[in-house]
């Protein structure tokens, strides 16, 4: 269980979050949280960044 913290989205990029986690809810027999989609999208984004 992470932190629970407060964080501002802009439209658009929620619209892109709900379309990736709805992909990921059509092809997974589990439930797939707003969260974990947000978490797994950070994740990669930072990768690009590790020196």
């Amino acid at each position: 269980m992470g932190d629970r913290i407060t964080v501002v989205l802009d439209s658009t990029n929620i619209e892109k979050l709900r379309s990736i986690q709805a992909k990921m809810i059509k092809s997974s027999p589990k439930s797939v949280s707003f969260s974990h989609v947000v978490n797994i999208v950070v994740s990669e984004g930072l990768k690009k960044f590790r020196a």
